[in-house]
């Protein structure tokens, strides 16, 4: 019994990754400037950057249709009996209903899971499920797995800048200018498949202190971890600086990982955090 993955953009799983771990990855939708463009294919978030502050209008996203769901599905399963389809949260898109929609045409050979997360929260989810895969692991065992780990997950980052929340109407413009004058830097965290406030800190510095205390201990309370970081443009040294400050901890680490357009449109520019599972 083979099992195919598919997932979606807002993983943030490069084509190499995907390619490594024989994942599909349905691209989401940026509008910016007019036009359309297929996540992580048509548009980099340096272009909508760059953009916003010229001046142009403000980015939105939208989701896959279920045809284009179903066109993936379709082609996996030439080559596979089943298809795990694994996605960014409900709470923050409506790709797992086109999702689900779509599956419907395949009488349960195809299994829609929310990962009630996003980015590399929602790529370490897909690679393990892949590694099961590969194992030889049947659909309920991984499903299974993936409930379990599902708790102990963990996704952490913080922005550089708080204009793009601002703009995309995460926080109020008093609020942002407030933040602005006091260097204040918020922490965020997913919970509940949800981004919510997890602190804040007092400059760029203390920032990664914060990041750097909160990794650390979930490695020690986990007794090892699965680690993957994530970063925008200008995030990318804060990123590996994170890393670097935990040499002497037992975690596997996948690697730093640019953020796509659609989850940059809401992090703006020299974002940068972790995603965390319990190991394998």
């Amino acid at each position: 019994m083979t099992i195919a993955i598919v997932t979606d953009s807002t993983s943030d799983l490069s084509p190499q990754l995907c390619g490594q771990y024989g994942v599909r990855s349905v691209p989401l939708y940026v509008l910016f400037d007019g036009k359309m463009h297929k996540d992580g294919l048509e548009i980099r978030p340096a272009e909508l950057f760059a953009g916003v502050r010229a001046g142009k209008k403000t980015p939105s996203t939208s989701q896959p249709s279920p045809a284009e769901f179903a066109a993936v599905y379709r082609e996996s399963l030439e080559s596979a009996d089943e298809v795990l389809s694994i996605h960014i949260s409900s709470q923050l898109s409506g790709t797992v209903g086109s999702a689900q929609l779509a599956a419907q045409e395949f009488g349960g050979r195809v299994t829609v899971i929310d990962s009630r997360t996003v980015s590399m929260g929602l790529g370490l989810r897909v690679i393990r499920a892949a590694e099961l895969a590969r194992e030889g692991r049947s659909m309920a065992e991984i499903v299974a797995t993936l409930d379990k780990v599902a708790p102990d997950a963990d996704l952490r980052f913080t922005v550089d800048t708080l204009d793009f929340l601002r703009i995309n109407g995460r926080i109020g413009g008093g609020a942002a200018l407030l933040g602005s004058l006091l260097n204040i830097k918020p922490l965020l965290v997913v919970q509940g498949g949800r981004v919510e406030s997890g602190g804040r800190a007092r400059g760029s510095k203390k920032a990664l202190q914060e990041l750097h205390a909160h990794t650390a201990g979930y490695i020690a309370r986990h007794g090892g971890a699965r680690a993957a970081f994530l970063y925008t443009a200008g995030g990318e040294a804060a990123a590996q600086e994170l890393a670097a400050g935990l040499g002497g901890a037992a975690f596997e680490n996948l690697g730093a990982h640019e953020i796509g357009a659609v989850v940059a449109t809401h992090a703006g520019p020299g974002a940068y955090g972790v995603a965390l599972e319990p190991p394998r």
